[in-house]
């Protein structure tokens, strides 16, 4: 009575091979019960948050703030309130003046389409330089077309 182990004989080699893939079942099992643990406690962790909003209109402000105009017409001519300034100088020593006081005022810069993109650039780059932090580009709907 003797035994046949290996693959000699002729009877065994048409045996199928040895299988080494791994078994996925049981990981898909464990994820599928984790997405299902994570769906059941998601809304626990989303409730809302109660916020104490202010209601009401603010009391308007009590002193209303100097607006200061400066245009730039189509030749790329700067005008504080309406008054030329021909050098960049004296627009500086009133961006000065205007950074100075205790309330700044608010600065509405309203360009030309056609100006320069350098002076309007460098306007804003000198009221920022010099202490202006309110300052708005006032007239845009004019280069929506």
């Amino acid at each position: 009575m003797a035994m046949s182990v290996g693959p000699g004989n002729g009877i065994r080699a048409k045996d199928p091979d040895v299988m080494i893939d791994i078994n996925t079942t049981p990981l898909i099992d464990v994820m599928l019960v984790l997405l299902v643990m994570l769906i059941i406690t998601l809304p626990i962790q989303l409730h809302s948050v109660n916020l104490n909003m202010p209601t009401g209109n603010p009391p308007p402000p009590l002193v209303l703030p100097e607006i200061v105009k400066i245009d730039i017409d189509e030749a790329s001519r700067v005008y504080w309130n309406g008054e030329w300034m021909p050098e960049r100088a004296a627009l500086e020593e009133k961006i000065t003046a205007a950074a100075a006081q205790g309330v700044q005022p608010e600065v509405h810069l309203r360009p030309n389409k056609l100006a320069k993109y350098s002076v309007v650039a460098g306007v804003m780059a000198s009221a920022q330089r010099l202490g202006l932090t309110k300052i708005g580009i006032v007239g845009s709907e004019q280069f929506v077309e």
